[in-house]
């Protein structure tokens, strides 16, 4: 498995990357995020997830491991390929789509070409207790429903 890639930037569209090394260009899938992250700049380092299908390898390179992993969430709901996650990731942020699934906001994610009422909800149900939000520091903060609620009986408590 292809951790990361870093190296020279050969060619940068909006949709895909070259990195360039050791002599070797690697294509690589890219949302508008990391686009945006990598514009303009000489080198760069990509963390990757090669699709492996039976018709072609499928490079998808990343800005940062948190958006990667949030990838391969996505993936993982029946019905989200590789295409449709590089969508979404182009269309939110690493932040704004943790807040869209913790909020259960099923009419944001239906702004994303090609993801109907059903995907969505789909989307929401199946990672709503698998990402967790993370505030500045990188601090862990629960955001399920029912962790919300407990905490907030524990705060209202008089002891």
């Amino acid at each position: 498995m292809i951790d990361y890639i870093k190296g020279d930037v050969a060619e940068l569209t909006p949709a895909s990357v070259t990195l360039e090394c050791g002599g070797i260009g690697y294509q690589m899938n890219i949302s508008l995020n990391t686009y945006g992250a990598i514009h303009e700049k000489p080198a760069a380092k990509l963390y990757v997830y090669e699709s492996i299908r039976e018709d072609a390898h499928v490079l998808f390179g990343f800005m940062d491991k948190h958006e990667r992993e949030l990838f391969l969430h996505l993936i993982s709901v029946s019905g989200v390929g590789p295409s449709t996650a590089r969508v979404i990731l182009s269309s939110f942020s690493s932040k704004e789509l943790e807040v869209i699934i913790a909020n259960e906001n099923t009419a944001m994610l239906q702004t994303v070409k090609g993801i109907g009422a059903k995907t969505a909800q789909r989307i929401i149900v199946d990672l709503k207790d698998k990402i967790k939000i993370t505030d500045e520091s990188g601090i862990v903060k629960p955001f399920s429903k029912a962790i919300c609620r407990r905490q907030a009986m524990l705060q209202s408590q008089p002891w």
